[in-house]
C-alpha cells in the first residue's frame, strides 16, 4: 500500500514525474524481496485548503479537479509499473460522498446541517470520517467485499461516534469507486426482520 505526496510532488504541484519514479523505484525493490508482492497505490483526496484559497495550484477549481488530477497522476506511475495491482481511490470516494449528501464540499463556508466534514481542522488532512471512509475503500478493494456488507451497526463506526445514517452513507461512498472498476461484487447487508439478542451486541444505542 503506498502513496506519494499529496499534490504528488511538494514542488510541482500536480506534476506526476517524481510519483512515477519512485513507485518504480520502491516497487522494484519489493519485487527483489519477494517477486509475488503485489503493490496498491492510494490516490487521495481533494485538499480544501488548496481550493479555496487564493493562489493554489487548484484554487477556484470543482471539488473534484484536485482528486482527479492526482488520480491520473497514479495511473500514469501503474502504467509505468507492472508490480501494482489495483487502485484506492479514496479522492473518489471522498467526492462520491458529497455527490451522495452526507458530506460538506466547504469547510470555510461552515459546515452545512446534517452534514459532516471529511476535513480535519487545518482542512487538509483527513477527519475520523475521512479516514474512517479511507479505511472502508481500502477493506473493499482489498477484500473484493461490499463495504456495505458491514451494515450500518458496524462497530468501529459506532465506537467513533458515528450515526448510523453516516456509516451507512459512508460505506455506500466507499462501495461507488471500487465498483466502478469491477473489484467488488455488490452485496450489501441485508438484515432479518428479527435478530437473536446474542448477534446484537453492537445494536445497543
Amino acid at each position: 500500500m503506498m502513496h506519494g505526496f499529496s499534490t504528488l510532488d511538494s514542488n510541482k504541484p500536480g506534476d506526476a514525474g517524481l510519483l512515477v519514479e519512485t513507485t518504480i523505484k520502491m516497487s522494484t525493490f519489493l519485487q527483489q524481496l519477494n517477486p509475488k508482492v503485489e503493490v496498491f497505490l492510494t490516490a487521495i483526496w481533494s485538499r480544501a485548503d488548496l481550493i479555496y484559497q487564493a493562489d493554489r495550484r487548484w484554487s477556484g477549481t470543482p471539488i473534484e479537479k484536485m482528486a482527479l488530477d492526482v488520480r491520473a497522476g497514479y495511473d500514469k506511475a501503474a502504467a509505468a509499473t507492472p508490480a501494482v495491482k489495483s487502485f484506492n481511490g479514496v479522492g473518489e470516494a471522498w467526492t462520491r460522498a458529497m455527490v451522495l449528501g452526507i458530506a460538506d464540499t466547504n469547510p470555510y463556508d461552515g459546515i452545512e446541517f446534517g452534514k459532516i466534514s471529511l476535513w480535519s481542522w487545518d482542512y487538509y488532512h483527513a477527519s475520523t470520517y475521512g479516514y474512517y471512509l479511507q479505511a472502508l475503500v481500502v477493506f473493499g478493494n482489498l477484500t473484493g467485499r461490499d463495504p456495505r456488507s458491514l451494515g450500518e451497526n458496524e462497530c468501529s463506526g459506532f465506537e467513533l461516534g458515528m450515526s448510523p445514517r453516516e456509516i451507512n452513507m459512508l460505506q455506500q461512498s466507499a462501495f461507488n469507486p471500487p465498483m466502478s472498476e469491477n473489484k467488488v461484487k455488490a452485496a450489501p447487508l441485508i438484515l432479518p426482520n428479527s435478530v437473536h439478542p446474542k448477534y446484537c451486541a453492537v445494536l445497543k444505542y
